[in-house]
């Protein structure tokens, strides 16, 4: 089985997410996404996130009629923060039957020179890189390694506008999943 990983925050998962990985799909030909939700990103050390778990549970509710598409908390028994380097290497530790395929947007393809290991990752995995909006996706600069550029829709929700909207007591139906938007209500999430 090849699995693509979609690491992210996901704070909140959002439709554009699960568009993207469902693309990613077909685009690439994997069997299965798997949405590594991260408990701190080394880049984004400052950020507030909302509790792992209750990001976890978002994620679940979104992708539960998407069944190639699955969450993980994976990455929550790692030690912090999380480095895709040792991520990978613990997966392929515990899935030896499994091909991982790391999905990244051309905004981290930028900066993925910068990436703890990146060297490592580029000579054992391959790479499926997807547009961002404002990035230039190349992959000029890492030749002879196992990188894919695919053509997938851009769109237009990101996760900080969601919790903007939400902080000015905005609705958030329709950019995100139905009981993702009704967790978020009841809850008073983001606010």
């Amino acid at each position: 089985m090849n699995i693509g990983l979609f690491g992210g925050s996901f704070n909140p998962i959002h439709n554009g997410h699960v568009r993207l990985a469902k693309s990613l799909l077909q685009e690439a030909a994997l069997d299965e996404v798997w949405f590594l939700v991260s408990p701190q990103n080394p880049f984004k050390q400052d950020q507030q996130l909302l509790d792992d778990d209750k990001r976890l549970q978002l994620v679940r509710l979104a992708l539960k009629e998407e069944p190639q598409l699955m969450a993980s908390d994976f990455e929550f028994h790692l030690p912090k923060p999380s480095y895709t380097w040792n991520t990978l290497q613990a997966l392929e530790q515990e899935y030896p039957e499994r091909k991982f395929t790391l999905l990244i947007g051309g905004d981290n393809w930028e900066a993925f020179d910068k990436w703890y290991r990146y060297e490592d990752i580029l000579k054992r995995y391959p790479i499926i890189v997807y547009p961002r909006k404002g990035s230039k996706v190349s992959d000029v600069k890492f030749q002879d390694s196992d990188i894919q550029i695919v053509e997938t829709p851009l769109i237009n929700i990101s996760s900080t506008q969601i919790r903007q909207r939400l902080q000015e007591g905005k609705s958030v139906r329709g950019l995100v999943n139905t009981e993702v938007a009704m967790v978020i209500e009841q809850e008073h999430l983001y606010r």
